[in-house]
């Protein structure tokens, strides 16, 4: 069980994109939400722990069901929006700490969620702590949606990021990832999905990704910001940018 290389060992910080992560990366669709409500992720009465939370967009996105939330991120930046962003929602608990450093009781939780972000985890550390903190026949479920490269509008954000940040990889160790099992049974189900977009939504979808704002240094930001606009301005004012969603989940048996 090694942890996954990303970005060829290059440093990022998704604290840095807080602010634009909060307003642009709400873009999960409503079949995702229907189909993790389906699987028993958010239903009242179960206890929920979501792994790498971000700006908390999961939880929130289903917090008027009922469960009693438990949302984690190593970010305090991150951290700080999804307070922000969650008044209305006395049942979701948000906390500072890395994947590896929670230590909840065992047997605490009906389901277990990491949204975009287990390839980032040492799963020598969180993998038993995984097994420890669910419930016996317990959810637990890896999420990864991401635009397509063949896309013609994405394929051309996605080359400026590449040419710009040669480090970045992009979804590679998300791929990788779905393609590992630390778990037994996995079930695995994926679609695609249109998602509609204004030229300001994309290119700050885009500045909030890892290989963007979480990683370039402000020269390398600058020629990103002038180029990527100067892309645009051929776009139409609204558009659809083809996304692929990703579910592989598990139930953990004792």
């Amino acid at each position: 069980m090694e942890k996954i290389v990303v970005d060829h060992g290059q440093n990022f910080d998704f604290g840095k994109t807080s602010s634009e992560y909060a307003k642009y990366r709400d873009i999960y669709p409503i079949e995702l939400y229907d189909r993790l409500y389906a699987l028993g992720v958010g239903k009242a009465g179960t206890n929920w722990l979501d792994l790498g939370t971000g700006t908390g967009v999961i939880p929130r996105g289903l917090a008027s069901y009922g469960a009693n939330i438990l949302a984690t991120d190593i970010s305090f930046a991150q951290i700080e929006q999804a307070i922000a962003l969650s008044e209305q929602f006395k049942n979701i608990n948000y906390k500072v700490c890395s994947a590896e450093e929670l230590n909840e009781p065992s047997d605490t939780f009906d389901v277990i969620t990491a949204c975009q972000c287990f390839w980032y985890f040492d799963p020598k550390v969180i993998v038993p702590k995984i097994k420890q903190m669910i419930k016996s026949n317990g959810l637990f479920l890896k999420l990864y949606m991401s635009y397509l490269k063949d896309d013609p509008i994405a394929r051309l954000s996605h080359q400026l990021v590449k040419e710009l940040n040669p480090n970045w990889i992009g979804g590679n160790a998300a791929v990788e990832d779905l393609k590992t099992h630390y778990f037994n049974n996995p079930e695995m189900e994926n679609f695609f999905i249109d998602l509609p977009f204004t030229k300001e939504r994309w290119h700050g979808r885009i500045r909030a990704s890892r290989g963007v704002l979480a990683s370039m240094d402000n020269k390398t930001l600058k020629k990103f910001e002038e180029q990527h606009l100067q892309l645009l301005e051929q776009l139409p004012d609204t558009f659809f940018v083809k996304h692929k969603v990703f579910l592989t989940y598990y139930r953990i048996s004792k």
